[in-house]
């Protein structure tokens, strides 16, 4: 079995090089996190948060999963944004997709791909609940694009219902939730336009953003 001594040389010149251009900066990130951003992603490994918001350690909290999704059932997931939210205090909620999104694209083609499926049956929902926005896409790339920002849109209402992100605005605690889609064959981010800071904005946000 090969070993990965190829990546703790990598760890140790990448530790090195932020020493020597920024001394003190461990020092610095060991006495606390205080991040203003909490990212809910996918787990491709194309789309890393830090790196494509040009952000350094400490400064966004990241919780990701297959197709980026918000269940409210995942204890995991709820335990990240109650952390976030309550403990950190974080002031924007990110959800961030992708295009070409191998999660989407299973659901959208009723793929079969084992214990997977069971996750992604979040996502076929989703496309049948759009199915008739969906059709007037032309060809099948398009409306798996679209199903992609759909499926953000949905999860920014999903973070928006929870307990702890309706608690944090009930008590006057600033806290806003944004949808956002990445695109890997550019390397740049897109808003779609779907953020939400109070309750009361839900629906009207929604409306727009799916049009």
């Amino acid at each position: 079995m090969n070993d990965l001594k190829h990546l703790l040389e990598s760890n140790r010149a990448w530790a090195e090089g932020v020493r020597q251009r920024e001394p003190g900066f461990f020092d610095k990130l060991a006495q606390q996190q205080a991040p203003e951003y909490l990212w809910i992603g996918c787990s491709d490994s194309r789309v890393p948060a830090n790196q494509i918001t040009g952000l350094v350690p400490g400064e966004v909290f990241v919780h990701r999963n297959v197709a980026n999704l918000v269940v409210h059932a995942d204890l995991n997931f709820l335990s990240v944004l109650q952390f976030a939210v309550d403990i950190l205090k974080v002031k924007h909620i990110i959800v961030c997709g992708h295009y070409g999104c191998g999660g989407v694209i299973a659901a959208h083609d009723q793929q079969k791909l084992g214990l997977v499926d069971n996750w992604l049956r979040n996502v076929r929902y989703t496309k049948q609940k759009h199915e008739e926005l969906l059709e007037k896409e032309d060809g099948r790339d398009a409306r798996i694009a679209r199903l992609c920002e759909i499926n953000v849109i949905e999860q920014v209402v999903n973070v928006v219902q929870t307990t702890v992100v309706q608690d944090a605005w009930a008590r006057g605690q600033a806290l806003a939730v944004h949808g956002w889609i990445y695109g890997i064959q550019d390397g740049l981010i897109r808003d779609l336009e779907m953020s939400v800071s109070k309750a009361q904005d839900l629906q009207t946000r929604y409306a727009a953003a799916i049009g």
